[in-house]
């Protein structure tokens, strides 16, 4: 049972019970007989307005303050809380001065100076967080140069898609101490995650819980932090958009293997860290000429090519490699040809096996 639902009922009671009562006071002194009629009608119209109007004036309101307190970082809303309460401060020294102005100033003056006072202090406060909390942190005492890189690289958020979670690199990836920063998960990509484990295709479901497995490796690995929130973003149910839109927000890049959501993001000025792009850039650059040795496993399309794969994945299409099927053979490089889907390799057989 939803909350609107609730509020609505309650809202149609009210109301509807407040109408009739007006009904039936305006009845005795303004309207001849029947009064049924009119405090029939007045009724109805209450319990209309209830259930229309109510959840407007309760619900609606709270979930928007709650979306927008989501949204807002630590350090602004530590800010707003800091600037307010210096206003309130400083209003509370100004009311009694203001009181003692004669009527009708002394009544109005000092709860418009609260006001004031109250909206400049919040609104200092915000636009000089950064120089105020510098100022903290600047008489705070000094750690190692290499801790407080690390401070810094900790208060950044990368949003995590659910795809880079259920491909499992990450894992392997947050080992290496190259992702800097908080890895922040939405609750709303968890119940994806949840959604494909629970899924009735075997496959699907087996994805969705070895995501399920390196979420808690993640937890786990000490070298970087998980968040999990509870932010989410209202108007929208795609997951992809939701992520955007966070990243927009939040200022942070989006973690992810997902091509679409790469584009949608780069279209929108959203940074991207794409695991796939990461792949392909720590791959082994080979030159033409150099020397390697390649275990032939097929044959290729043109006649007498064999195919073999280096432990990166890379393709090594070998000339007359045919003859050498599941045999590790020393090749050389003759080419490397960098296409869409990764690095591919075209070599030739050495004269002399090592």
């Amino acid at each position: 049972m939803s909350s609107d639902f609730v509020v609505r009922i309650i809202g149609m009671l009210v109301l509807g019970t407040f109408a009739a009562y007006m009904g039936t006071s305006l009845g005795e002194s303004l309207f001849p007989e029947p009064r049924i009629i009119y405090i029939s009608v007045l009724s109805m119209l209450g319990v209309l307005a209830g259930l229309v109007l109510t959840p407007y004036l309760t619900t609606r309101p709270v979930r928007a303050l709650r979306a927008l307190l989501a949204r807002v970082d630590a350090q602004t809303l530590a800010a707003s809380l800091i600037g307010l309460i210096v206003g309130l401060i400083i209003a509370a020294l100004l009311a009694f001065p203001l009181s003692l102005l004669p009527p009708p100033f002394g009544e109005v003056l000092p709860f418009i100076g609260v006001m004031i006072v109250s909206y400049f202090g919040v609104a200092v406060f915000v636009m000089r967080q950064n120089d105020i909390f510098a100022v903290f942190r600047d008489h705070l005492p000094r750690r190692r140069s290499n801790e407080e890189g690390d401070e810094e690289m900790t208060g950044r958020k990368i949003l995590v898609d659910t795809s880079v979670i259920i491909d499992g690199r990450i894992a392997d990836i947050a080992r290496t101490g190259f992702l800097a920063g908080t890895l922040l998960i939405p609750r709303f990509v968890l119940n994806e995650l949840q959604y494909i484990a629970d899924s009735a295709d075997s496959l699907r479901r087996q994805r969705g819980r070895r995501g399920m497995e390196v979420l808690s490796q993640l937890q786990e690995e000490p070298t970087v932090p998980v968040q999990i929130s509870d932010i989410d973003v209202e108007g929208t149910r795609e997951v992809d958009d939701k992520l955007v839109i966070l990243a927009r927000q939040l200022k942070c890049p989006v973690l992810t293997n997902d091509y679409n959501l790469n584009r949608i993001a780069e279209l929108q000025g959203v940074p991207v860290l794409n695991v796939n792009e990461l792949a392909n850039a720590v791959k082994a650059v080979l030159l033409p000429g150099e020397s390697l040795k390649v275990d032939i496993i097929q044959e290729g399309k043109e006649i007498g090519q064999g195919v073999g794969y280096l432990d990166d994945g890379t393709m090594v299409v070998v000339e007359d490699g045919s003859t050498r099927l599941h045999k590790e053979t020393y090749v050389t490089v003759t080419k490397v040809l960098q296409t869409a889907a990764g690095r591919m390799i075209f070599a030739r057989t050495e004269s002399k096996s090592r």
